[in-house]
């Protein structure tokens, strides 16, 4: 992406607490107008200092950070013109919804009228519009969330933050509310970025998601991208279910790699920082990418299994099966007749392509 474009701009940013362990390290990261970008890792991977620092609730210990090609390091949180979303939602318990919504209006010198309109305006994005009354103590959870969003929208912001905002809820409010507000950000153009641990949530909201690991992007790309062409190792596990074989390179022939393992070798057909015959390397496989019982010299990869466990999940069976000397080898399985006669102890052939397997570094 190109800089030009760009509403935020991290550019060499490092972070540390203690003046010795970075946190954040050399972060250089454009976040485009209109883009919705979600900052997705395990705990202490640096997502949410990133955020922090964006906000302007912590400072970069090196770096500056550009809003609308203005540097704002030094410009308190107050005056960076950024709208933030919470888990906790941190709405006032004295105020009425419509007073949560207007304080920021009032704190920007608005007229009442305009506040009014304003507010209005908000709770509508968010489908509470008779919703104006009730104090936070008296909305369930959801529509507790759906305020807090629409306070973060109601001073038409450059730029929303949103920190693990759905983490509260269950799991089909979560859902619901993950459509809302990826609806809201489309509606309104909004520039928004998301941090979260939840996987699938950045793979339905995110226009691109950066992967953190260790306080570095470990891969920045949209969700399909990151799916589909993991860079490493780490990318591949942590995003979506796949089933992984550490092995060594025994043949590269450019177009396909042939990857030795304990009980066999698989065929693949790319590698990715794989250095070449000789070096190790992770295999990934999606589990939805397994074919049951393929017809003999239908694929290049094709190897006996034995179903070790079959748990129904409505569209699919998620089926566990003993492959290559591995017992967690997972594959998801269509729900339909043909499968239905599978039962746990079966042994049959399960087979892939070599187009559905990556060869990745070595790291577990």
């Amino acid at each position: 992406m190109s800089s030009e474009n760009a509403l935020v701009r991290f550019v060499d940013i490092q972070k540390s607490y203690d003046g010795e362990a970075l946190v954040v390290k050399n972060l250089n990261l454009d976040v485009a107008k209109g883009e919705f970008l979600t900052m997705l890792g395990p705990s202490g991977s640096g997502k949410t200092t990133c955020l922090m620092m964006l906000a302007g609730f912590e400072p970069a210990t090196h770096g500056e950070i550009f809003l609308n090609e203005h540097p704002i390091n030094r410009v308190p949180p107050h005056k960076r013109g950024i709208g933030m979303v919470f888990q906790n939602y941190a709405l006032f318990p004295h105020m009425t919804v419509a007073e949560n919504l207007a304080f920021p209006l009032e704190v920007r010198h608005m007229d009442k009228s305009e506040r009014e309109q304003r507010v209005k305006r908000a709770l509508d994005m968010v489908q509470l519009g008779k919703f104006g009354d009730p104090r936070p103590a008296q909305l369930s959870g959801g529509q507790a969330q759906r305020v807090a969003v629409a306070r973060s929208l109601v001073f038409d912001p450059d730029l929303v933050l949103m920190d693990e905002p759905l983490g509260a809820l269950d799991k089909n409010l979560r859902e619901q509310m993950q459509y809302e507000i990826k609806h809201i950000h489309e509606n309104l153009g909004l520039t928004v970025v998301y941090v979260t641990h939840d996987q699938s949530e950045a793979l339905t909201m995110s226009n691109r998601i950066a992967v953190f690991d260790d306080g570095i992007i470990q891969q920045c790309d949209p969700p399909p991208v990151l799916y589909e062409e993991p860079n490493n190792a780490f990318v591949a596990g942590f995003i979506g279910e796949n089933n992984r074989f550490v092995g060594k390179v025994t043949e590269d022939s450019g177009d396909t790699v042939k990857v030795e393992i304990e009980a066999g070798a698989v065929v693949v057909a790319k590698k990715v920082n794989v250095e070449g015959v000789g070096s190790r390397s992770t295999l990934s496989l999606r589990p939805e990418r397994v074919t049951v019982d393929p017809e003999a010299g239908s694929l290049p990869n094709i190897f006996s299994g034995k179903a070790e466990e079959l748990i129904y999940l409505g569209d699919h069976i998620r089926t566990r099966f003993t492959v290559l000397g591995h017992d967690d080898f997972i594959v998801k399985i269509p729900n339909s007749a043909a499968h239905a006669r599978l039962k746990e102890g079966d042994t049959v052939n399960i087979g892939w392509n070599a187009e559905d397997c990556r060869a990745l570094d070595p790291s577990d």
